[in-house]
């Protein structure tokens, strides 16, 4: 799964989990619940739903299930309450505002199926608004009549009990699909459930808990009796009966109180996190990550279940992406490496089981991010090898489960961005094309799964990086430009969804480049101000993202370079002068990661040329100097990258000394440069223009000729490059 280097790996690693959910609908669900059910049904079955309904509401959820997080949320004391109206509907225009708000406030929708109900225009308006405002499997079916699906035969039509919309899934945006819908059913029926497991199986439905669970509810509360009427019987132990009573109470009630605390830290680190996160709100994450970790800091580790190990963690990862983020990577890599510590525990407890595989898996992803982004590419290869190793246990325990396979996608491509820092830029496209062929066979199942069409804009995003490192210039940019347009129409059904326009800065850059060095001026120039118009939207809603910052100095460097090569000098100082500064705000949060120490050997290369081209050689000679200090002081993730751009500063050296009358020190830098070049290694376009400038400059033409040669038919032709080679001339 292709990003620019350096962006944070949950678009990798996982998606993020926002994606799943609806990002615009004609209405939203209310933020507060009021109602534990709707119940949607006919009049004609109005006994059989008061009966439902005393019956739910007068249940007790046994207390042993109270607090425990399911998939459905935290076990309720009760279900209480159940809306059901009691109005007639047939001569209403719509479904009225009670009715809609008490839809949109409810947690489950509970449909009485029947004959009747299925041929109900009001029901399926019921089912249909409660879907695009709440997820499918919130939706539960009762039985009482009639047959589920009957009119797929045309002749049994009259027997179906389903409404059409119950029949219908819909899409992650609240839209009707064509695919089936296979709603859980209680049958309250004789012949199929009955009335007592119905309701049971109803109940379990809305609970998340297996049907088993609540049917030896009766079984065990005859064995409490039995073990009290034994007790009662021993009148020499009545007192310490009575106290030992009371102690398991008092030890239930704080197994519940504990289950209900930990019930909302999954929802605070679940739902909560991903209503918060498009909306790119850090400091409200970091206080539930914080909120979390005091409650499990309180608690003996050791004695901590399998649940509570796995919140845990996910609550130290949370606190490790925002200080990400923020550029402490320091703090950042403390929290992954503390939720990898939890997460091995839990491997080590249930070696077999792939959601623990997975959540680990997580850890080691981000423990790679941090080597990465900080340049220490084996730690990287280590991290990420860890990570398909992960994901590759994963698939073999249970093969057919598509998320885990969809974790090889991702674990692959991390491999692939190794192999591209190495320089081994035909394998890493080869192992990109086939990351990417395997997401575009999962989005096109899925096209409107936004997790798997962002997972094809990041694919075509790094097989185009390697595409261009091979020289494949024209296949990169059409890469490129598939990825901007994907990205383009997520965001725009992705309302106020800060990823896309996140990830939509470094594409117009990138693309941008892509275009100049082709010689496309003006097209480039209208990508890479795009990207600054996206960075300069973004940052003023959360200005402490680091890596927004980041993207925006990137841009506009890229930026002014082209435009003084096109000779527009005041425009190019403009956005060289914005650019230094946020460089300079990088620095000071950290002057140990790479990427931003390279920003800054940027903008000094830019402040020096732009000096140069104004007739300011000394202030441009020492600004030139300033980027060589900066650029030697560089360890990335490419030494041979590093090198380019100390012999690239040597270059600048060396032709502002030449203008000066200085001929042997310009000669001694341009041969210092030279000299710097790796050997032996693959070169990237812009690489081998570097190469071909300084031979040119110490007086080895043909050499020099040779690689114009190979430019010239890559297609090679960026205006910077194209002044340069006209210097000496």
């Amino acid at each position: 799964m292709g990003v620019e280097l350096g962006v944070p790996m949950s678009e990798l690693a996982r998606m993020p989990s926002a994606a799943r959910h609806a990002p615009l609908r004609a209405r939203r669900a209310s933020p507060h619940q009021r109602y534990m059910a709707f119940l949607s049904y006919s009049h004609d079955d109005e006994k059989d739903a008061a009966w439902l309904e005393e019956s739910l509401e007068t249940f007790r959820v046994p207390p042993r299930l109270v607090g425990q997080l399911t998939d459905m949320g935290p076990v309720p004391k009760k279900l209480t309450p159940i809306f059901r109206d009691r109005h007639e509907l047939a001569a209403a225009a719509d479904l009225g505002e009670e009715i809609e708000e008490a839809i949109a406030g409810s947690r489950f929708l509970i449909v009485l199926c029947s004959r009747t109900a299925a041929q109900s225009h009001w029901i399926n308006e019921e089912i249909a608004l409660f879907k695009r405002l709440h997820e499918d499997d919130r939706v539960l079916a009762v039985i009482l009549d009639g047959e589920p699906f009957a009119s797929d035969d045309p002749d049994r039509a009259a027997d179906e009990c389903f409404p059409l919309a119950l029949r219908t899934r819909f899409d992650s945006r609240g839209r009707a699909t064509s695919q089936r819908a296979e709603p859980l059913a209680a049958d309250l029926r004789e012949a199929g459930d009955g009335r007592r497991m119905g309701l049971l199986k109803t109940i379990a439905g809305m609970l998340g808990v297996g049907l088993d669970e609540l049917a030896q509810r009766e079984a065990h509360r005859r064995q409490r009796r039995m073990m009290m009427i034994t007790a009662a019987s021993v009148a020499g132990m009545l007192a310490t009966s009575g106290l030992a009573y009371t102690a398991i109470q008092a030890r239930d009630e704080a197994r519940d109180q504990r289950r209900e605390a930990e019930g909302l830290i999954g929802f605070m680190l679940g739902d909560l996190r991903n209503k918060l996160e498009p909306i790119g709100r850090l400091d409200a994450l970091d206080g539930v990550g914080a909120r979390a970790l005091a409650y499990y800091e309180k608690q003996n580790k050791t004695d901590m279940s399998d649940a509570a190990l796995a919140q845990r963690s996910r609550a130290l990862t949370l606190m490790g992406e925002i200080a990400q983020l923020r550029g402490d990577l320091d703090g950042a890599l403390a929290r992954y490496r503390e939720a990898r510590a939890g997460t091995a525990e839990m491997v080590r407890r249930s070696r077999n089981d792939p959601q623990r595989l997975f959540e680990h898996a997580q850890n080691a992803f981000w423990v790679g991010t941090i080597a990465l982004q900080r340049g220490q590419i084996d730690g990287a290869e280590t991290a990420f090898r860890d990570y398909q190793r992960l994901a590759t246990r994963m698939v073999a325990i249970e093969p057919g489960n598509p998320k885990w396979r969809m974790e090889t996608q991702y674990a692959d491509a991390n491999v692939g961005i190794v192999l591209y820092e190495q320089r081994r830029y035909p394998e890493a496209s080869r192992q990109f094309q086939r990351a990417l062929t395997t997401i575009e066979q999962f989005a096109a199942k899925q096209p409107a799964n936004a997790s798997y069409q962002q997972s094809v804009a990041e694919s075509l995003a790094w097989l185009a990086d390697s595409e261009k490192g091979e020289g494949r210039l024209d296949e990169a940019i059409a890469n490129r430009q598939r990825q901007v347009e994907l990205l383009s129409r997520l965001m725009k059904s992705g309302g106020s969804d800060v990823a896309y326009p996140q990830r939509l800065i470094p594409a117009h850059k990138a693309l941008g480049m892509l275009l100049a060095s082709r010689g496309e001026t003006a097209a480039g120039e209208r990508q890479m101000r795009l990207a600054v118009t996206y960075a300069e939207q973004l940052i003023p809603s959360e200005p402490d993202n680091m890596k927004w910052v980041e993207y925006a100095a990137g841009a506009r460097l890229e930026l002014a370079n082209l435009l003084l090569a096109t000779g527009r000098m005041a425009d190019a100082s403009a956005q060289t002068q914005t650019a230094c500064a946020q460089a300079n705000q990088l620095i000071r949060r950290d002057p140990n990661v790479a990427g931003w120490r390279l920003l800054v050997h940027s903008c000094l290369m830019s402040r020096g040329r732009l000096a140069f081209a104004a007739g300011s050689r000394n202030e441009a000679l020492s600004l030139a100097i300033q980027a060589l200090t900066v650029a030697r002081s560089i360890e990335s993730t490419d030494p041979s990258e590093d090198r380019y751009n100390a012999a690239r500063t040597e270059l600048l050296i060396g032709d502002i000394r030449q203008r000066m009358g200085q001929r042997q020190p310009a000669m001694a830098a341009w041969q210092a440069g030279l000299a710097g070049l790796p050997r032996s290694v693959a070169e990237q376009p812009s690489e081998m223009s570097d190469r071909a400038l300084l031979l040119q400059r110490v007086g080895r033409p043909k050499e020099a000729s040779s690689v114009y040669a190979q430019l010239d038919q890559i297609g090679f032709r960026h205006p910077a490059y194209l002044r340069a080679r006209q210097f000496i001339q």
